[in-house]
């Protein structure tokens, strides 16, 4: 049966018989390319080359009677400290992991370090690279001065070509630098579209769990700062790792936004510097640091990533404006959120600010969802409107409702401590929060109630 022309939208897959400037499917422009389609394989015929019959060797087990003592959950520590939280104490065997970033954030710099502290003769690992030379590689790493001794090096995309050392080289970790790159000899499309993606991360899956062996995908990232890719491509790892912040900051943070093998809280802390990622085991310092003292509209909350309490600067500007409809900006926090506890300052605390403008930014670069950051926004705003500043001593926490309320937060007591540890000497807490924390010596905490109390105790009425 001969070959077939057919367009294929590179985004979702979609096919059509003639080029279309629009897909009706996923409604990306220009995303049709055309390709030549082989005729499907006889009724019956294998599937991908890669995949081999287990020959019914696979046996139903009791759950309670499965043992975890295996040698494939062990662990193994990374060296780093902020990378092994993450993870939840180490990359277990076997485990496919995928690491997404922005270009130029520091995703090849984190596997040479990576390398640096795990490789050795009795934990080799390969490092394989499709957008790089062994060469530049190698002129990284003395940059970053790894000399591992179980590194090895291989410039290459073909699936099979890098199948083959594996099976030579018998690895304990693999890297795959980066996935969009990688491409399957069986499939006719390009490397980096929809198919290339699943199919080679299915190929990786397999051979993690074949050879025993970790392997860490490297992915892109779109514009919007999701992987690039099909979505399955999230479902197919155990584990996903976004490498977040500002290229032109020196500061960068790991999450993990799925974990099978650890909790999905934890955030590991790095700044970018000469020698590569260095971790910051303080980071509330560090975020803290150069904070203005005494300026309106500045004021500290405390976030918990994970089990980590951070602290973190909370920095608002309300400006007169003289057009119609005032505009309002929120970076490193959810915008309708800011706009709510706009409304809710206006409406319960009688702040007009109908016409003015405000700008609410989470200093450093750090993004902060949790609602216990809204008591530290309306305070920012407040202090800013009546330009009075805070005491830069005192912390502000709560959540706030519609009515104006101060609803309880989670672990205020260690945020409290984490609070008391960085030189703060007091806390406007909600007031269900008040009588469950233990306050540390020379500190005071103060409950509130509604906002009112607070903007009061804070001596912004």
């Amino acid at each position: 049966m001969p070959a077939k022309t057919r367009y294929i939208c590179i985004a979702c897959e979609n096919e059509q018989t003639k080029w279309l400037g629009r897909c009706p499917s996923c409604g990306n422009f220009n995303t049709f390319e055309e390709r030549t389609v082989a005729p499907a394989p006889a009724k019956g015929a294998k599937g991908a080359a890669f995949i081999q019959s287990t020959g019914g060797t696979a046996q139903v087990q009791l759950l309670n009677k499965i043992s975890t003592k295996d040698s494939s959950q062990h662990r193994h520590a990374t060296g780093i400290a902020e990378l092994d939280r993450v993870l939840g104490g180490g990359i277990v065997a076997g485990s496919l992991l995928l690491l997404g970033g922005d270009p130029g954030i520091g995703k090849s710099t984190l596997l040479l370090q990576m390398c640096r502290h795990m490789a050795s003769t009795d934990f080799p690992i390969l490092y394989v690279s499709g957008e790089e030379s062994v060469s530049q590689i190698k002129m990284r790493a003395d940059r970053l001065q790894v000399n591992a001794q179980g590194c090895y090096l291989l410039a290459e995309t073909d699936l099979y070509a890098i199948r083959d050392a594996v099976e030579k080289i018998k690895p304990a970790m693999l890297f795959i630098d980066s996935i969009q790159t990688m491409r399957l000899a069986d499939i006719a499309s390009l490397p980096g579209s929809v198919t290339q993606v699943r199919e080679c991360a299915a190929f990786f899956a397999y051979l993690a769990k074949q050879q025993n062996m970790s392997v860490m995908l490297v992915g892109h990232v779109t514009k919007e700062g999701s992987l690039a890719g099909p979505r399955v491509l999230e479902h197919m790892v155990d584990t996903v790792l976004y490498f977040e912040g500002d290229d032109k900051d020196a500061y960068r943070l790991i999450r993990a936004v799925k974990n099978r093998f650890g909790s999905t809280h934890e955030i590991g802390v790095f700044e970018m510097g000469e020698a590569g990622l260095t971790p910051i085991d303080d980071p509330s310092a560090y975020m803290l640091a150069g904070r203005p003292i005494d300026v309106p509209g500045s004021v500290v909350v405390c976030s918990m990533e994970g089990s980590r309490p951070l602290l973190a600067e909370v920095q608002a500007l309300v400006s007169y404006t003289s057009f119609g409809t005032p505009r309002r900006t929120a970076t490193g926090m959810d915008y309708n959120r800011v706009v709510m506890l706009m409304a809710v300052l206006e409406k319960r605390a009688g702040y007009k600010l109908q016409n003015f403008d405000a700008y609410v930014n989470i200093a450093g670069g750090l993004r902060i969802d949790e609602p216990a950051a809204d008591a530290g926004v309306i305070a920012a705003l407040a202090s800013c409107y009546k330009n009075k500043a805070i005491n830069p001593l005192t912390m502000v926490l709560g959540e706030v409702g519609l009515a104006g309320e101060l609803r309880a937060v989670t672990q205020p007591e260690r945020r409290v401590m984490e609070a008391a540890r960085q030189g703060f000497t007091a806390c406007v807490l909600p007031q269900a929060n008040k009588g469950k924390v233990q306050v540390p010596k020379g500190f005071r905490v103060m409950g509130a109630a509604h906002i009112g109390e607070m903007l009061g105790a804070l001596g912004l009425e």
